[in-house]
């Protein structure tokens, strides 16, 4: 909720400026995340999600005050959302008495849960055109500093390796080892965190007032995680995303 208002609120503040706007920017963007701290690693290990999963498209929104013939102020609206349900590869789960446990043979019940993340920056960039905007291509670069709303959840089944039981099979007349499942509903909600990205691309005039825009930007940010997470190192949620969409110039 206090996400939603924030964003409502700036939402507001952007809009009600854009009789000062040089240009908006409306684009549609497809997302990879870089997906390189623990806990992905641990994800990526024991689950069946592949990393294409986490792919996902979102849409941006861009002010842009021009400060000179070369270099602007832009102010932008981004977002990432994606939810995804796995499996444990190599384990399966069997009730013992009022527990149950993973085992890594059998033919017992799967074991799942849901891995879900949302990050919305609002980001304030300096943009630079080095050829000037009077031409019929229009290239760019630029960069800053954004505020990344955020939130992860893991909900389902959780094979605990650190507790683990020795129970006698006697199908194969030998002890195997079990590990404790437990079902977790375990979240960080409405967190925000600084991070910093960089772009670049090119602007190409299509009709009067309207151009098209190609850009590559690269988000980094990592989340530092609280005691749901206890004991993993801060949650990245850096990637690369390309966008396309069209301009609107005043």
């Amino acid at each position: 909720m206090k996400k939603m208002t924030i964003l409502f609120v700036v939402m507001i503040l952007i809009l009600s400026s854009l009789s000062f706007a040089d240009l908006v920017s409306f684009k549609v963007a497809y997302f990879v995340p870089r997906v390189e701290s623990d806990l992905w690693d641990i994800e990526f290990e024991n689950m069946d999600f592949r990393k294409t999963d986490f792919h996902a498209t979102s849409f941006s929104f861009t002010y842009e005050y021009f400060l000179s013939s070369f270099a602007s102020l832009t102010f932008s609206v981004d977002g990432y959302n994606r939810q995804k349900y796995g499996l444990y590869k190599d384990y399966v789960e069997e009730k013992i008495g009022a527990d149950y446990y993973a085992f890594d043979y059998g033919q017992g019940e799967p074991i799942g849960h849901t891995l879900s993340i949302s990050s919305t920056p609002l980001q304030v960039s300096i943009k630079l055109t080095p050829t000037g905007r009077r031409d019929r291509f229009i290239p760019y670069v630029g960069g800053g500093v954004g505020i990344y709303f955020w939130n992860l959840r893991l909900q389902g089944e959780i094979v605990d390796f650190s507790q683990s039981e020795w129970f006698y099979d006697p199908n194969i007349d030998q002890d195997v080892i079990g590990y404790l499942v437990s079902w977790k509903d375990s979240r960080e909600d409405n967190k925000i965190t600084v991070g910093y990205h960089g772009f670049a691309g090119f602007m190409m005039p299509i009709a009067n007032r309207l151009s098209l825009d190609v850009e590559l930007k690269y988000n980094s940010v990592k989340g530092s995680l609280t005691e749901d997470f206890e004991g993993f190192e801060s949650f990245d949620l850096s990637g690369y995303q390309v966008a396309v969409g069209i301009n609107y110039w005043f």
